[in-house]
């Protein structure tokens, strides 16, 4: 039987409302040692914040963490999965539109999320991007 993805999918994501400023989402990725947040608009998947986003579309373009809303500089186009969907087809989506997580969601709510480096971690335990996944941060 295929596995899953709320087998390998990092339970309790963070997830802000659009509203919320980047300051504030940057400051959960720094104390959970993510890479990404997932936004939302009235409790709804609406997109997703990367940190990869708050230097491109922030910091580079000198907005105030401060003042700026994570939903205007947020990808907007996001797949979602569901936690029955199995990890293939999860492989599968990321593949096609080159994305590195997917907010995983279950009756219209977020309930994890999975990471290019989750999969690799789960599947190819030998691979240099399951390595760096695995490793501790580095301070």
């Amino acid at each position: 039987m295929a596995q899953a993805i709320r087998e390998v999918m990092k339970k309790n994501p963070v997830a802000l409302p659009s509203d919320a400023s980047v300051g504030d989402a940057a400051r959960h990725m720094k104390d959970r040692n993510i890479g990404d947040v997932i936004v939302l608009d009235d409790q709804d998947v609406a997109g997703i914040l990367t940190d990869r986003d708050i230097v491109v579309r922030a910091i580079a373009e000198r907005r105030s963490p401060a003042d700026t809303a994570i939903g205007d500089i947020a990808s907007r186009s996001v797949a979602t999965v569901s936690p029955d969907d199995t990890v293939e087809a999860v492989i599968g989506i990321m593949r096609t539109l080159a994305i590195r997580s997917v907010p995983v969601v279950e009756a219209g709510k977020p309930v994890g999320i999975v990471s290019l480096g989750d999969l690799a971690i789960e599947r190819d335990r030998d691979s240099a991007l399951a390595d760096i996944s695995d490793a501790e941060p580095s301070e």
